[in-house]
């Protein structure tokens, strides 16, 4: 786009953090915890605006853009990504602060997308929990922020072997046992296992985690 004016210059930024702040209420929606923090919700609404900033700027001008290239190299993220998801997003914001910069009915088309591919994979795997079926499996990373569930058994149980939660089995000597953890993002589904297992009786203890 053409240079802007301050008032308009103003609304992008402005723009560009109502695109941020929309991505974070998907996200909210989707019960990604992860993203729920203080700091991941303000980086999605720097983020975007930022990176807009920087676009206007260096656009057009080649010196002003091996400067800032030479400049933002020595900035780099410290902290881990916890998973693959989270670094799209990133990219997402990156992308979203950009498409503004160039046009911004380009930075409402991409957030309006992206918001609407989270929503739908929320929604449809809610639909499909309700069929007892599952679209996604737990990691055994994300039990951290999952409902938790731990079963020992005195004997093999097919069904919890067979489960798409389970993130971790191991049998014990001595005397034997098996042991099973599963993690689980709806707490409804937890408890109808629970139930489930509680007639079982090769099954001696269970142990249950929720999280807030």
């Amino acid at each position: 786009m053409g240079n802007p004016s301050h008032i308009e210059y103003l609304l992008l930024v402005f723009l560009s953090i109502f695109c941020g702040l929309s991505i974070r209420l998907a996200l909210g929606i989707a019960k990604q915890k992860w993203a729920m923090t203080y700091h991941h919700t303000l980086s999605y609404l720097l983020l975007p605006p930022v990176t807009m900033i920087i676009t206007t700027l260096i656009a057009g001008n080649i010196a002003l853009s091996l400067g800032m290239i030479g400049a933002l190299s020595i900035v780099r993220f410290r902290n881990p990504v916890k998973n693959p998801f989270e670094l799209v997003i990133y990219f997402a914001l990156i992308t979203i602060g950009i498409g503004t910069a160039v046009d911004f009915k380009l930075g409402i088309l991409m957030t309006f997308i992206f918001v609407l591919i989270i929503l739908a994979a929320k929604f449809y795997e809610n639909y499909l929990i309700k069929k007892n079926k599952n679209l996604f499996s737990l990691s055994f990373d994300e039990g951290a922020t999952a409902h938790m569930c731990e079963i020992k058994s005195s004997k093999p149980i097919k069904s919890l072997e067979e489960n798409i939660n389970l993130v971790q089995f191991f049998y014990s000597k001595n005397p034997f046992s098996c042991n099973y953890k599963l993690v689980f993002s709806n707490k409804t589904e937890l408890d109808k296992l629970k139930s489930e297992i509680e007639k079982n009786q090769d099954v001696d203890t269970i142990e249950i985690r929720y999280v807030p």
